[in-house]
């Protein structure tokens, strides 16, 4: 009896194992799971003409500026322009008093008369005795004395006659006008004072501020390639106003300095702008960028996509699959917000800009910054 129950165990243990077996794939457990993919910001890489360019710092500076002072002595009479004007060439900005002058005009004219009479008289007499000696009735010594007579006071007349336009260019200095076209700086001296041409007092000051120039350096290094844009005229010259919002503004290079400063090993350059709605003003501070030629087909990606990998910089590209893919690239320059290198990269291709520490060669992502499809 006991081995027939034993026999009965068997068979049943052999049955729900039977039973087990047939059932355990239904309750297996699957490997271990795919990663989420990480997600990613990316921007575009981009192929195309970028500008070789020299950032620095700058002063603008008026291309002339004139003191203007009296050239002859004089009370102010008028002033006939105010402080911060703008003038033109040959405006009129001061008349002096020109009582003095004239009554000297008026003595000189007067004097000139005198001696224009007396020339014709001295003229006649000469020959009339030029006549007299022809016919043996005159002696030649009376008529050589009438002659000379004559000659001085023609000289006379010609020394009058300079003393006449000599006092007239001074009665034009009474009015001072502008010699430039520009702006007209404090006016110190009003209508009342007196003026001594000798003093060298400065009436006012005119600075031409259209248009208007900015100095700046840059390192000696650049001065091949400075070279090289002055004869193939592709440098220009573009300034931003410190702390301003406001759009650059474009000039052109004018000027490049004669020889490098060893002190700071730079070379002084000087940038010329139209400054027709005054946004640049003398004394200002700038910053400039020296653009120095455009070199076509060359490659841009976000700053913020290149990384500093163990072999060198590094950015991750987004494949059709998704996946990010380590590429090698050498860094250039940085230009604003861009970075130029050189790579196996091309126009169009998503590079990762943020995310990039959870990367690795072949890490699914997916773009959050990419539209995402209506439903």
């Amino acid at each position: 009896m006991r081995a027939r129950f034993l026999a009965l165990l068997l068979v049943a243990a052999a049955a729900g194992g039977l039973l087990f077996a047939y059932r355990a794939p239904a309750n297996q457990v699957s490997g271990p799971a795919a990663p989420p993919p990480v997600p990613v910001a990316t921007g575009t890489v981009a192929v195309g003409a970028v500008p070789v360019q020299v950032a620095a710092n700058g002063t603008v500076q008026p291309v002339a500026t004139v003191a203007v002072r009296a050239r002859v002595d004089g009370q102010i009479e008028e002033v006939a322009v105010r402080e911060g004007a703008d003038v033109k060439a040959g405006d009129l900005l001061f008349r002096l008093d020109t009582s003095l002058i004239r009554t000297t005009m008026q003595q000189l004219e007067a004097n000139l008369e005198r001696d224009r009479a007396q020339l014709a008289q001295a003229q006649a007499d000469a020959a009339r005795y030029a006549s007299l000696v022809r016919t043996g009735a005159g002696a030649r010594q009376q008529a050589d004395q009438t002659r000379s007579q004559a000659l001085a006071l023609a000289a006379t007349v010609k020394a009058d006659e300079a003393q006449i336009a000599q006092t007239q260019v001074t009665l034009s200095y009474s009015e001072i006008r502008a010699e430039i076209d520009g702006r007209l700086g404090a006016i110190p001296l009003k209508a009342g004072n007196y003026v001594r041409a000798a003093d060298g007092t400065v009436l006012t000051t005119i600075t031409r501020i259209d248009p208007i120039q900015v100095q700046f350096a840059v390192p000696e290094r650049y001065l091949p390639d400075l070279r090289a844009a002055q004869q193939a005229g592709t440098a220009r010259v573009r300034v931003r106003i410190a702390d301003s919002h406001e759009p650059e503004i474009e000039g052109r290079l004018v000027f490049l300095d004669s020889q490098v400063d060893a002190t700071t090993g730079t070379i002084t350059l000087k940038g010329e702008f139209a400054n027709g709605d005054r946004r640049l003003w003398p004394g200002q501070y700038v910053n400039v960028t020296l653009i120095l030629r455009d070199d076509p087909g060359t490659i841009t990606v976000p700053v913020a996509g290149v990384q500093l990998g163990q072999t060198g910089n590094q950015v991750f590209v987004i494949g059709p699959d998704g996946a990010a893919r380590r590429r090698k690239v050498t860094l250039v320059r940085i230009l604003g917000d861009r970075a130029v290198v050189t790579g196996d990269l091309q126009a169009g291709q998503k590079v990762v800009t943020d995310g990039v520490q959870l990367l690795a060669d072949g890490t699914r992502t997916v773009d959050r910054t990419a539209p995402q499809a209506r439903p």
